[in-house]
């Protein structure tokens, strides 16, 4: 097994999926507790004016290009910009005012299924096989199952929620799709920085817009704790975690992180909130999650291989990007 240091490099993956997955899973948690002293869209905005400021200074200095040039790669930071950081995280911040951030990491979690079902809609190249098909729907169980549909339950607070959370997991998806055929050269720590800062942008103004106000901010202890928590750790750490677990591992269990934030929400969210999801919530996610394996079980079985489970992995290199509750642009392979 390769080492780093007298660190074993399967050791050293593992600790950096976990603690990829314990920094983007506490951030659905913090974004419930913050949304009790912050207005949802500012909020948002002002966790990714700041984030985006401090990637892209660490951008500057691992990078040789700190700024886009040219058509295609503005276009490419104005197709993330909007579809993953701004549309992705409004909806989202808003859909926490009518659900647990347990329930929203439940529901983000079809974003890899929905992106795959954008993909072979919009991609010419890449076409819905019957499985993949199989595995979208699967998705949609999974996300019934957290719902729970009733004539009663329609109209209720949870259902809202529920259903722009599930909008804010379909804008991620669909704008990792649209970015796939721009070809932009940009390093993705560059990419990500002004994403981040155009996005915050979009968010300030869909703020304003709304009739939010900055005076309706609550400046207290746990609203700058939560702010802290989703900028640093969340929003900047979480990404330089992200990026090395990238360059070590490549996509797939890059991926696999957005199956262990929803276990990790809900586990903070009990031991803080003392917010205990049912039994059906739990049988979603794991119907959601079969759904990706479906769709992903190539991918999965060379993961499996290229680790030393399955034997010895003649798969080729997967190329992605992806975010969390704070989430960054995916572009499978596969």
């Amino acid at each position: 097994m390769r080492t780093i240091g007298s660190i074993p490099s399967g050791f050293r993956n593992l600790v950096l999926f976990s603690l990829l997955a314990f920094s983007w899973g506490g951030s659905f948690v913090a974004i419930e507790i913050g949304l009790e002293y912050v207005p949802p869209l500012l909020f948002a905005a002002l966790r990714y004016g700041v984030a985006g400021l401090i990637v892209l200074g660490y951008a500057a200095v691992v990078t040789d290009r700190s700024r886009p040039t040219g058509r295609s790669e503005w276009l490419a930071v104005v197709v993330a910009g909007v579809f993953v950081i701004a549309l992705y995280h409004g909806l989202l911040y808003i859909g926490e005012l009518y659900v647990s951030g347990a329930v929203a990491a439940t529901v983000v979690s079809t974003a890899p299924i929905l992106t795959v079902a954008f993909a072979g809609a919009i991609l010419p190249n890449e076409r819905l096989s019957a499985v993949s098909i199989a595995g979208f729907v699967l998705g949609l169980i999974g996300v019934g199952l957290v719902v729970q549909p009733s004539r009663t339950a329609l109209g209720s607070d949870v259902t809202i929620g529920v259903a722009l959370v599930f909008a804010s997991a379909a804008a991620f998806a669909l704008g990792s799709v649209l970015i796939r055929p721009i070809d932009a050269g940009l390093p993705i720590e560059t990419l990500q920085a002004w994403s981040m800062l155009l996005g915050a942008g979009v968010l300030f103004g869909w703020a304003f817009a709304s009739g939010e106000s900055l005076g309706a901010i609550k400046v207290t202890t746990t609203a700058v704790l939560s702010y802290g928590y989703l900028t640093i750790i969340s929003g900047v750490l979480a990404f330089l975690l992200y990026f090395e677990l990238l360059d070590r591992s490549g996509a797939i269990q890059v991926n696999l992180v957005g199956y262990a934030e929803p276990v990790v929400a809900i586990g903070i969210s009990w031991l803080l909130l003392g917010t205990v999801v049912d039994a059906l919530t739990v049988l979603g996610l794991v119907t959601i999650a079969s759904g990706f394996a479906l769709i992903k079980r190539e991918s999965i079985r060379s993961l499996l291989a290229a680790t030393g489970i399955l034997g010895r992995s003649t798969a080729a290199d997967l190329t992605t990007a992806r975010t969390d509750g704070g989430r960054t642009v995916e572009q499978d392979a596969d």
